[in-house]
């Protein structure tokens, strides 16, 4: 799925056939299985990301291929292995593709194929947020916005097989008993909506869990200041993303009185950062490997489309309260 120039995804992205390139000593031969579209892949097709690819494009920063065939040079990889782009920008829509072997990273092939589509964008960040940040203990609790987000059912399940509390803020909408049972039966403590961080209510919850030192922001504007009202004196919150497009709004007693402190997290920063630091990589992905396979974490609510369905995806996957990924078979 190829893109020439920026612009709405529907109107610019493209279905073509090109013919794959002669394999190099050190190129690998990837028959892609399973791409997500992600909400930085529509931004960087509309241009507006921080990270894009030089034009025509194919789209897609996430999913899961396997090897085919692999240059002589290649040392770790081999035909029949399950791979994931070890980067962004690696372009994943598309059936086949020829790759660098340093592009790509090794994810064990016994785990969902969904699943590994969907590793190395949302989980890694979920994972690296609620370690990175704050030294929590079993017991502690966090709160986070966009509950329903990939991330936000990654930070779920990622605390509860931690022993760590989640209160799980979501919009207001018409199948709020529904979406609440969801996010229960994934191990969330507390579903509450943005309106209800100013009642009076919330105190009810603190009686049973202590409030959070760390707060996961990922929407922006009136949401992150209720959720800082929650947060306990020296707490963190960790901005990921911007979803309401308005700015993090902090009253000035929150600084002074409660010495809050604020921070930022970009998984394509952190991979940069670590890009020499294969360890630190290997350790996180096996950390999420090993607790898919103990199934206490799943890929996200998921609607697999056809790769030819792709207009049809990337609207779906535009839409307000979405509360499942689109993922293209291919």
């Amino acid at each position: 799925l190829l893109y020439e120039r920026h612009g709405e995804p529907a109107a610019v992205v493209q279905l073509k056939d090109l013919e794959v390139p002669k394999l190099g000593d050190s190129d690998v031969h990837v028959k892609m299985l399973a791409a997500p579209i992600n909400p930085a892949d529509i931004n960087m097709i509309q241009g507006t990301y921080p990270l894009l690819s030089p034009l025509p494009a194919v789209g897609g920063n996430e999913g899961v291929g396997e090897v085919l065939e692999v240059g002589r040079c290649v040392t770790a990889l081999k035909p029949g292995d399950w791979v994931i782009p070890a980067d962004a920008g690696l372009g994943t829509w598309r059936t086949r593709g020829l790759f660098p072997e340093e592009m790509l990273l090794k994810v064990p092939s016994d785990i969902p194929v969904l699943c590994a589509a969907t590793l190395s964008v949302n989980p890694c960040t979920a994972f690296r947020v609620l370690a990175d940040f704050e030294s929590l203990a079993p017991g502690d609790s966090v709160i986070q916005n966009a509950a329903n987000s990939g991330v936000g059912q990654a930070v779920i399940q990622i605390a509860r097989a931690s022993g760590i509390k989640t209160i799980n803020v979501v919009r207001d909408r018409p199948d709020l008993p529904k979406l609440v049972e969801r996010l229960m039966a994934l191990g969330a403590d507390h579903v509450v909506t943005e309106e209800m961080l100013r009642k009076p209510e919330m105190k009810d919850i603190f009686k049973s869990i202590p409030r959070p030192r760390l707060a996961l922001n990922c929407v922006g504007g009136k949401s992150t200041t209720e959720m800082l009202r929650h947060l306990q004196p020296k707490g963190t919150m960790v901005t990921y993303g911007g979803m309401a497009k308005q700015p993090v709004m902090v009253p000035v007693s929150a600084f002074i009185f409660r010495d809050v402190r604020l921070r930022g997290f970009w998984m394509t920063q952190w991979r940069k950062d670590h890009a020499q630091d294969q360890g630190s990589v290997a350790g996180m992905m096996d950390a999420l490997c090993q607790l898919i396979r103990r199934g206490q974490l799943t890929a996200p609510a998921c609607t697999e489309v056809p790769l030819q369905d792709y207009r049809a995806a990337l609207e779906a996957s535009m839409k307000p309260f979405v509360s499942s990924k689109q993922i293209l078979l291919l």
